[in-house]
């Protein structure tokens, strides 16, 4: 596949057998709204429990976004598998992580989507621990309350030491850096934000200061910040370094 796949518009077409090498990690970056409006067509794609799912959207925007987003994590996949987008299974972990399953969890292939606003962030990649979070950055609401009550004690002293016109930036760069490091260790919420310290610097790729209790634990990732695209703030991580990223957008 060439480096240079858009995927912006609805007349993009995933060949089968593209291929994952086991040192690579595949970043997909997706303008929903550009090709939301083919929702009839994504429902075609989606299981039951997808759809019951997309119902429960009040608004159309936001049920069209989740209808492409899975849609095209399914298409995605179903490439990487050779297979037939609609016959994919995902099995999801106690803390909601999604998986493949049924014949294809044996693949070896992992995962993690993102969306927000109307960007889909997608990573996949062999038998590695992967999470992924892109923001739409807001400007509409105070960050420093929710920052003194979710960012841990060293996290909290990077983004007051930030120019005032500066720290919405900083914060959602550390909030992308925290989603991504909690959905690739697959714990959710139930790992305490104040058990670890991301960097808020612009740039940063190597984005994972210190972890608590084994200060080990941070030696076995890498995480860092990847292209959101104007208006987002994005963050991946990976378990290991011995790998390269490749990305689309």
């Amino acid at each position: 596949m060439p480096p240079d796949m858009n995927i912006t518009d609805s007349s993009f077409h995933i060949g089968a057998g593209l291929a994952l090498p086991e040192d690579e990690v595949q970043l997909w970056r997706v303008d929903l709204d550009a090709i939301r409006g083919e929702e009839s067509r994504w429902q075609e794609l989606l299981s039951a429990d997808e759809s019951r799912r997309a119902a429960r959207f009040l608004f159309p925007s936001d049920r069209q976004r989740f209808v492409a987003s899975r849609a095209l994590l399914r298409t995605i996949l179903a490439a990487y598998l050779d297979a037939d987008p609609v016959d994919l299974n995902f099995s999801y972990s106690q803390k909601e992580k999604p998986a493949l399953g049924g014949v294809h969890a044996a693949s070896d292939i992992t995962f993690n989507l993102s969306h927000s606003g109307g960007i889909a962030l997608y990573a996949f990649n062999l038998r590695r621990e992967v999470g992924v979070d892109v923001e739409h950055i807001r400007r509409d609401f105070d960050v420093e309350p929710l920052a003194h009550r979710f960012f841990s004690a060293r996290e909290w002293k990077q983004l007051a030491a930030w120019p005032k016109p500066e720290r919405v930036d900083a914060f959602f760069r550390c909030w992308t850096r925290q989603e991504a490091y909690i959905k690739a260790t697959g714990d959710g919420l139930s790992l305490p934000l104040s058990q670890f310290d991301v960097s808020l610097d612009s740039g940063e790729t190597s984005a994972l200061l210190a972890t608590r209790p084994d200060a080990r634990e941070a030696e076995r990732w890498f995480l860092r910040e990847v292209p959101g695209g104007l208006g987002y703030c994005a963050a991946l991580c990976v378990r290991g370094h011995d790998w390269i990223l490749r990305h689309w957008s």
